[in-house]
């Protein structure tokens, strides 16, 4: 089990420390919910996390498959909805670089699919994906 404090410094800006590499991450409120907008606001790091586990799962398969998955990138969207304020839907664009056959581009989906953060948003916010 892995814990991180997260600390409110005021503002509507909180401070978190990665325990074991010491890395720190700053969210503050968008512009739009009061805040400064003068970092990543929560629920952007929510899509940042979704993108990086779906490019992380995709590149552990494709490692051990033979797979060049460099220059991939995944472009996350959130649409945010009101009353009560949440992620109304994500929508992920995938691309991935190069020449894949059929199989090799059906393994690299159900990894994007395996990823631990999308399988735990099969919530009432859908969460489309695009291939590219």
């Amino acid at each position: 089990m892995s814990a991180t404090v997260v600390h409110y410094e005021g503002s509507l800006r909180c401070r978190s420390e990665h325990e074991e590499s010491g890395v720190v991450v700053v969210t503050d409120a968008p512009k739009d919910n009061h805040g400064q907008g003068s970092s990543f606001s929560p629920s952007e790091l929510l899509s940042v996390s979704l993108g990086s586990c779906i490019l992380s799962i995709m590149g552990i398969m494709a490692r051990s498959s033979g797979i060049d998955m460099s220059g991939a990138t995944a472009t996350v969207e959130k649409e945010m909805a009101d009353a009560p304020r949440r992620i109304a839907k994500i929508s992920v664009h995938v691309r991935v670089p190069g020449v894949l056959d059929e199989g090799q581009r059906r393994r690299l989906k159900n990894a994007a699919h395996a990823c631990p953060i999308h399988n735990v948003l099969n919530i009432e916010a859908p969460i489309t994906f695009t291939w590219g």
